[in-house]
């Protein structure tokens, strides 16, 4: 079984803000389960892009078509109400997303604050898209954070070392992104999966906006010829299940 820790919809039907010039192909929730119909997907993390800016509407229809197994990964600014969160806790929102690396999120002065008040609130973590070479400059206050996961592996082979030093303090990261990152994959996996076996949470990245090539095949083999069948069962399913779902 599958748990896509890493996806994204893109619903025509719902405002888009160009990102550095950029807006992405439409990418519906049915596009998404065409794609995903020869897998075991048995659940997943639909997260918000920098081109989604603080829109829920998408996200709370794509999550009703989905179904509960589903979650929500979001983008709000720090002037959202305690009502506000608690009623998009009710919909299946259950992160909180920073997008450093391409904004379009709420900004790092308010990480802090914000991580401790959704996490007080409603038992939320953040995600952070964030390049790993700023992580010597980020860590000492992400090691505060209650409950964190870190986007495509980190992306860069400059500042892994400061990635597997948060890896030994329980931050999670996303098993996504392959095609997106300048180091060599099996090895990143098997360092981080050495470290903290719960730490890994694969995600399909679908549909790979911005990337190089989407999602394929080649990606699962890539983990399965690397892991045991329980390890394996970890990054597929049980890390990220237990993460988002908490069973």
């Amino acid at each position: 079984m599958i748990f896509d820790a890493h996806f994204h919809i893109i619903d025509p039907e719902y405002p888009l803000i160009a990102n550095q010039g950029y807006l992405p192909d439409p990418f519906t929730a049915d596009d998404y389960l065409k794609q995903v119909a020869a897998l075991d997907v048995q659940g997943g993390a639909i997260v918000s892009g920098s081109f989604q800016g603080f829109d829920q509407c998408y996200l709370i229809a794509a999550l009703n078509k989905l179904g509960k197994q589903f979650v929500g990964v979001t983008q709000l600014p720090i002037t959202t109400s305690d009502n506000e969160i608690l009623t998009l806790h009710e919909h299946g929102i259950r992160a909180l997303r920073f997008n450093l690396y391409r904004g379009g999120s709420e900004t790092v002065m308010h990480l802090e604050d914000f991580a401790n008040r959704i996490y007080q609130l409603a038992g939320w973590h953040v995600e952070l898209y964030v390049d790993s070479s700023d992580l010597a400059d980020l860590s000492p206050m992400i090691s505060r954070l209650p409950k964190v996961s870190i986007d495509h592996l980190g992306l860069r082979q400059a500042g892994f070392k400061d990635l597997l030093k948060l890896v030994k303090q329980g931050i999670k990261v996303k098993a996504s992104g392959f095609m997106r990152v300048d180091f060599d994959v099996k090895n990143a996996l098997r360092q981080i999966y050495n470290i903290n076996p719960t730490a890994l949470m694969f995600g399909t990245d679908l549909p790979g906006t911005r990337a190089s090539r989407q999602f394929s095949q080649n990606d699962l083999a890539l983990i399965e010829d690397t892991f045991s069948k329980n390890a394996t069962n970890n990054i597929l399913w049980k890390n990220a299940q237990q993460f988002y779902l908490g069973d």
